[in-house]
């Protein structure tokens, strides 16, 4: 079966070093697929974070697989994902929308944002704390594929502008298929029923044993979910229907 090109997309003060423990098993399966960093993050690291400038981003990205391609994003990449998806004039053939089933707003964004700004206090802006905690919940190779140059500086300003965005509101505007992707042992998952009811051809996946970085606790599993989306989307490209 053909399988359409994918573009992956990181999380936040992260880069598209993250995508490591997945981007051999892609191989192997035969999916092209590119990487991108995001503005303030990667080789970008130092530009100006917006939601706007992470569009444009992806956008690039997409034309860079030849504009007919699946867009996966983790946690801060899924949200931005389908907040491109619902506004581009060239749709991907699908979403992956991973880690992001909660609306990024009230109490859980506040606390995010004041812990952010606590940390950017410190001299080493939290990371020590940070890779402490990602060697002892992700293990050594993964925390260090995660924080080989995290960009602590954009987590305050990407917060701050994550506020204007409504995933419901995008999700109900996409009309390819989206996929939620959600890790049984992640935070971020406590609404993805009402994100799943707001897709018009949706489906939710749930990875048994996996917390919020996925691709770190189960990587093959993502990725064979990224390689049947990537195949599936082709077939749903010549026959569109519901998704199961």
């Amino acid at each position: 079966m053909d399988s359409a090109p994918v573009l992956l997309v990181h999380g936040i003060r992260s880069s598209s070093t993250m995508w490591r423990p997945v981007q051999p098993l892609l191989d192997r399966a035969g999916i092209r697929h590119a990487v991108i960093d995001l503005p303030g993050h990667g080789r970008r690291r130092g530009e100006e974070f917006t939601i706007a400038a992470c569009r444009e981003a992806i956008e690039e990205g997409m034309a860079g697989l030849g504009g007919e391609a699946v867009v996966a994003g983790l946690s801060l990449g899924g949200f931005l994902s389908l907040n491109w998806a619902a506004r581009t004039a060239n749709p991907p053939l699908a979403v992956l929308a991973a880690s992001c089933s909660v609306r990024p707003r009230g109490l859980p964004l506040w606390a995010y944002q004041l812990a952010a700004q606590v940390f950017a206090q410190l001299p080493d802006e939290g990371r020590a704390v940070n890779d402490l905690m990602a060697r002892l919940v992700l293990g050594e190779d993964s925390a260090a594929d995660l924080n080989e140059d995290v960009a602590f500086e954009v987590m305050v300003p990407a917060l701050r502008a994550m506020a204007a965005v409504h995933p419901l509101e995008d999700l109900a505007r996409i009309k390819v298929p989206v996929w939620l992707v959600n890790g049984t042992w992640d935070h971020f998952r406590i609404e993805e029923r009402a994100f799943l009811d707001a897709v018009q051809y949706g489906r939710l996946v749930k990875i048994p044993r996996a917390g919020h970085i996925i691709t770190a606790h189960q990587p093959e599993i993502f990725a064979r979910v990224v390689v049947q989306l990537a195949r599936l989307s082709q077939e749903w490209k010549a026959h569109p229907r519901p998704v199961p």
